[in-house]
């Protein structure tokens, strides 16, 4: 297993109190997948550098709400996570990464 660190931008019209159960729903594969979650780290709302289209409601953001995480896993269940939240209209935007690569 290698280890990841994920950042996911949450739509800011997400009701805060929907955002954990939200990215646990998501995390799920991790732990079905037989990989691990460390640590999950709710940062808040921050402005975003620029505006992103939510095309699920045709507007733009300026605003989302920051979530990283700390996990284990094998890649294809890393592949199936950022696959999944990319699906998610809630979601605006996710990155991987591997810490320890060089």
């Amino acid at each position: 297993m290698r280890s990841y660190e994920v950042a996911i931008i949450v739509d800011p019209d997400v009701d805060d109190r929907q955002i954990p159960t939200l990215i646990e729903t998501h995390l799920k594969v991790i732990s079905d997948g037989g990989g691990t979650v460390a640590n999950t780290d709710l940062a808040g709302r921050r402005r975003l550098a620029y505006r992103i289209k939510n095309d699920s409601q045709n507007a733009y953001k300026t605003e989302g709400v920051y979530v990283f995480v700390q996990l284990s896993a094998e890649p294809a269940v890393v592949n199936e996570l950022s696959r999944r939240l990319t699906l998610d209209d809630k979601i605006l935007r996710n990155k991987v990464f591997r810490p320890d690569a060089k």
